[in-house]
């Protein structure tokens, strides 16, 4: 059983990835330019109200679950519409290649974040209270952590650090993608789109052999969060590649797909959790 709980946090975190693709595209399909910042506002909303729900739930798996989904919602919701807000009102075109678009304005303009990107990564190198493993290595091996204040307690806001933990992953990773893509950087047949794709590949293996271990379906799922989203760097490069089509950026073509994956996601998600529960349950007694 120890094995499959780390096995099903990697297939929930891994099936949100479709999924959030196709609601960015139903969002600008359904609603068109007219109404699908406000429908995307809503979505965003929605998901602050689940983190609100996570952050006041003291139970690991619930407030993780609750982290998990509303990083989910604000990330499409607020983040990326964002940039398709500013790339349609500065009339950004998009990437053509042989008469296709292999990039879309408002991930032409994403690169633009770097910046930020960089100054919220330095607050959690300098910060203690950070619950990334990544970090807390780095600050051992920079010499950093007897100069960085302790933390008051030891509790831990699980949906709060699921919530940040998503986002900044997937923001490092998306402007990681977008600047190897850059013809007037590398090129995505350059070798180090290769390097990009296969390292992503095997440091995500290398990531998956230690989530098997995990115990806790909460604890599972925040560490399936890094495992999934550098695997699916691999996913994208090799989709840009065409060596496959990538069916959740079509999602009206692939409905029966794309709502099979959300039955299975939702499905994963509540025996999973029930699972744990029970497991708590038995140790208790």
């Amino acid at each position: 059983m120890k094995k499959i709980i780390g096995i099903g946090a990697f297939i929930v975190v891994l099936l949100t990835m479709p999924i959030g693709h196709a609601m960015m595209v139903l969002l600008e399909k359904i609603f068109g330019e007219e109404h699908q910042f406000l429908a995307a506002f809503v979505l965003g909303l929605l998901g602050i109200v689940l983190l609100i729900l996570g952050v006041r739930n003291k139970n690991e798996t619930k407030a993780t679950i609750y982290g998990l989904f509303a990083s989910l919602f604000v990330w499409t919701g607020w983040i990326e519409f964002s940039f398709v807000y500013i790339a349609q009102r500065f009339k950004v075109d998009p990437l053509v290649e042989n008469g296709e678009i292999v990039t879309k304005p408002e991930y032409l303009i994403m690169p633009s974040s770097i910046g930020l990107l960089g100054v919220i990564l330095f607050y959690f190198l300098f910060n203690d209270k950070t619950r990334c493993t990544f970090f807390n290595w780095l600050q051992q091996n920079l010499g950093l952590s007897p100069y960085l204040p302790k933390k008051a307690n030891n509790s831990k806001p699980y949906a709060m650090i699921t919530f940040i933990e998503l986002i900044m992953i997937v923001w490092v990773f998306y402007i990681l993608l977008l600047l190897v893509y850059d013809d007037q950087i590398f090129g995505d047949r350059h070798p180090v789109a290769y390097i990009t794709a296969f390292g992503s590949l095997f440091w995500s293996l290398y990531l998956m052999v230690k989530l098997v271990k995990i115990k806790k379906f909460g604890y599972a799922i925040r560490y399936a969060i890094p495992t999934v989203v550098i695997f699916w760097n691999f996913v994208e490069i090799v989709g840009r590649w065409n060596f496959f089509k990538e069916f959740w950026i079509h999602p009206l073509e692939y409905k029966f797909e794309l709502l099979l994956i959300l039955f299975i996601l939702i499905g994963l998600t509540i025996v999973f959790y029930f699972e744990n529960k029970k497991a708590h349950l038995k140790q208790k007694f």
